[in-house]
């Protein structure tokens, strides 16, 4: 343990993220500093928002210049520290970027938390039962306040907050219906991931799809795309409907250059309807419950994640293009360790 393998930024991208957007380096290992703790990363996952990071377009995060290591979260296994609330052999989730030993110091900037419930796989500490799972479970509860018989439509389905929405809604007595882009997924949504109904925004019309199978209008819209997406649901909200703004992964791209114009947005206003974004780093004090309530379902057998592994650090560039081009299923995660269980 003398060197470290990272992914840094090679250049902005342009367009569509690209292999060459970024380079593999290798580099030596700093000693600790005191406070400070090392990690060995065993998975990394991949969002949509890194593209964001690429362009210093979001000012929650640190600055990313060229030549800089990836922004990412990963989870780990503390293999030195000379920080005495974290101790080697712990295994934490965090802040760690692409690369495969992470240094930490346990400030609130690294968002570093210990992995308490061991019910599934490390792996899911960056899934169902990390920020991932919390943003499905606290995005579908405390802001769309979903409630048994509700009607609920998810878009971005089958990606990592949509596989698991369908399943939370079922659970707490409410319905939903699923949007997603082949008809594999499709069948993955209601097979497996608990919705009644899927919708391939593909080949299907969407808003007529939405009216047949919501007739009677829709009480929760968890939007993960933003745009025509987002504008369809609108159309079909029901009085007092809650629309709940999570992710807008189709204006990621172009939309940050010519942002789609909401047709339908007057919809909430006739229906007396409330449309809300949500940050997840801002609901900190409610991960534990979320995870204690994530946690017992899936014990239960009630909840079953999805995870979409690639396998390698070298796998990074492939696995955040993958999910903007929609071929992951479930979380897109890379296994770099390849002893991580």
């Amino acid at each position: 343990m003398t060197t470290n393998m990272q992914w840094v930024l090679a250049a902005r991208p342009v367009g569509a993220v690209k292999e060459s957007d970024f380079r593999l380096i290798e580099s030596p290992l700093r000693p600790l500093a005191e406070g400070e703790f090392r990690i060995e990363v065993l998975y990394l996952g991949v969002a949509a928002v890194m593209r964001n990071y690429m362009l210093n377009a979001e000012k929650f995060e640190r600055p990313l210049e060229l030549g800089d290591v990836m922004h990412g979260r990963g989870v780990g296994r503390i293999v030195e520290s000379r920080h005495p609330d974290w101790r080697v052999g712990e295994i934490v989730h965090g802040k760690m970027g692409w690369q495969r030993y992470a240094i930490a110091d346990g400030s609130p900037y690294f968002l570093m938390f210990k992995v308490r419930q061991r019910v599934a796989p490390v792996s899911t500490a960056l899934g169902v039962l990390g920020l991932t799972g919390f943003t499905s479970y606290l995005g579908l509860v405390d802001i769309g306040a979903v409630k048994a018989g509700d009607q609920v439509l998810v878009s971005g389905a089958a990606g990592g907050v949509g596989s698991n929405v369908g399943q939370i809604a079922r659970n707490l007595g409410a319905e939903a219906v699923g949007i997603a882009g082949s008809p594999e997924k499709c069948r993955l949504l209601t097979m497996s991931l608990g919705y009644r109904a899927a919708i391939n925004y593909k080949s299907e019309d969407l808003e007529q799809r939405i009216g047949e199978l919501f007739p009677n209008g829709l009480d929760v819209f968890f939007d993960n795309v933003g745009g025509e997406t987002l504008d369809a649901g609108l159309a079909h909200l029901r009085r007092h409907a809650r629309v709940v703004l999570c992710g807008a992964i189709s204006q990621y791209i172009d939309g940050l250059e010519r942002p789609y114009a909401l047709k339908n947005a007057f919809a909430l206003f006739k229906k007396m309807a409330r449309m809300e974004a949500f940050f997840i780093y801002e609901m900190s004090e409610r991960f534990e419950r979320a995870e204690a309530q994530l946690a017992d379902w899936i014990a239960a057998g009630k909840l079953h994640y999805q995870e979409d592994i690639l396998e390698g650090l070298e796998q990074m560039p492939t696995a955040l293009i993958r999910l903007f081009e929609g071929r992951n299923v479930g979380k897109q995660l890379v296994r770099v360790s390849p002893d991580a269980r």
